[in-house]
C-alpha cells in the first residue's frame, strides 16, 4: 500500500535502461516516503530476469509471466498493471517515455482517473497549500504534505512547470531515457519476487490482438554512451555547416547530436536531436556549437562533464552554464579546432 511502483520495459529478457534510470530515481523517492519500492516485469520466459532489477534497491518484484505478453500489446499489459494496481494501491508510477511508456501510461491512468505528466526532467517531494472547495461550495485553505513535483519545461521550454496530483492515486510520470542517472544500490539486494497467476488478471478477450511479424530496427548512432558530443544548433546556418561537426567528430571519435531548431530546419536527422524532446545525454565533454540554449535543450545536456560554448553571440543563455566559451561563429572556429586536431593527433 501507498508504495512507488515502477514499470519495467523489457525487450526479450533484457531490462530497458530507462526503466534501471527509474529504480534509481524511485528508490530515492521511496526512502524519503519511508515505503517500498516495487518492479512490475511483464513478459515472456523471465526466469531470472529479477536479478537484473534488485541491485537497484527493488523491495518486491511483480512478475507476469506468460508466451501472450510478449512481444507487447496494449490490451493485456494495461490489464495487468491496472488490476495489479486496485490491489496494491501505489502512490506513484514512473514509467519511461518510450513508445510502449507513452501507449501504456495513458490507458492505466485512464483506468484508474488517476493524472499522469509526460516527460517529466525532475521527480522531487514536497509540500504545498491551496485553496479547495468544501462541501458548502466555500473555498478554504488546505495543506498537503510529501505529494510528488513533477516537474518538466512548458510552452516550448520558455517556463519549467511543477506539476501535482494532490487528490488521485496513483501519482505518474514517464521519463525520457538517461534523464535520470542510473546507480546500483547493492549488487546482494535481496526483495520478495511474487509471480502472478496472468489469467487472474488478464481476461482470454485481451488477446484479440497478435503480433504477426515484428521489427527492431538498430540505433544509427551512440549519441547517449558518446564520452563526447559535438552538437549543433540552428547557429550552424546549414546542412552543409553540419558537415564541418562531423568533420570535428571524427577527428575527436565523438557524436554529432543537435538541438531542435536544426533538426527542424532539416539540417540533422531527428535521431541526433538532444533536448527535453530528444536524447539526454551525459558526455565527459560537449561541445556547444551555435546553440542559443533553450531551457528544452539544457535539459537534455546540463549534466555534461565539460560544457564548452562555440557562439558569435556572448549573451547566449548557453554561455551561463558553460565552462569555457569561444565567441566567434561556426564557421570561423571549428575549421581551426579540425585543423589543430588534424595536425596534433598523428
Amino acid at each position: 500500500m501507498n508504495n512507488v511502483f515502477v514499470y519495467c520495459e523489457l525487450e526479450g529478457n533484457k531490462v530497458a535502461d530507462v526503466s534501471l534510470e527509474l529504480l534509481t530515481k524511485g528508490r530515492k523517492l521511496a526512502n524519503q516516503l519511508g515505503v517500498s519500492l516495487e518492479a512490475i516485469l511483464i513478459g515472456y520466459n523471465l526466469e531470472g530476469v529479477e536479478r537484473q532489477v534488485l541491485p537497484y534497491g527493488v523491495d518486491k518484484v511483480h512478475i507476469f509471466d506468460s508466451e501472450k505478453l510478449f512481444p507487447y500489446t496494449s490490451l493485456p499489459h494495461t490489464s495487468a498493471v491496472v488490476n495489479l494496481f486496485k490491489e496494491e494501491k501505489p502512490q506513484i508510477c514512473l514509467l519511461g517515455a518510450t513508445v510502449i511508456g507513452r501507449d501504456l501510461g495513458p490507458r492505466v491512468s485512464s483506468a484508474l482517473h488517476s493524472g499522469l505528466t509526460a516527460d517529466c526532467t525532475q521527480l522531487e517531494i514536497g509540500s504545498f497549500d491551496m485553496k479547495v472547495k468544501n462541501a458548502d461550495g466555500v473555498f478554504e485553505d488546505k495543506h498537503y504534505e510529501n505529494q510528488l513535483y513533477q516537474i518538466r519545461p512548458a510552452f516550448g521550454g520558455s517556463i519549467i512547470a511543477t506539476i501535482v496530483n494532490p487528490d488521485h492515486r496513483p501519482q505518474m510520470a514517464t521519463v525520457r531515457d538517461g534523464v535520470m542517472k542510473k546507480e546500483i544500490l547493492d549488487e546482494n539486494y535481496n526483495g520478495e519476487i511474487v509471480r502472478h497467476d496472468v489469467a487472474k488478471y488478464i481476461p482470454d478477450t485481451d488477446y484479440v490482438v497478435k503480433v504477426i511479424d515484428r521489427h527492431v530496427e538498430a540505433a544509427k548512432n551512440n549519441l547517449k554512451g558518446a564520452p563526447i558530443v559535438v552538437a549543433g544548433g540552428y547557429g550552424v546556418g546549414s546542412k552543409e555547416g553540419f558537415n564541418l561537426l562531423f568533420e570535428l567528430a571524427k577527428e575527436l571519435h565523438a557524436e554529432v547530436g543537435a538541438s531542435r531548431a536544426a533538426v527542424d530546419a532539416g539540417w540533422v536527422d531527428h535521431d541526433r536531436q538532444i533536448g527535453q524532446t530528444g536524447v539526454t545525454v551525459r558526455p565527459k565533454v560537449y561541445i556547444a556549437c551555435g546553440i542559443s540554449g533553450a531551457i528544452q535543450h539544457i535539459a537534455g545536456m546540463k549534466e555534461a562533464g565539460i560544457i564548452i560554448s562555440i557562439n558569435s553571440d556572448p549573451e547566449a543563455p548557453i554561455n551561463q552554464i558553460a565552462d569555457y566559451i569561444i565567441n566567434g561563429t561556426v564557421e570561423e572556429v571549428v575549421p581551426k579546432l579540425i585543423k589543430y586536431y588534424k595536425k596534433n593527433s598523428k
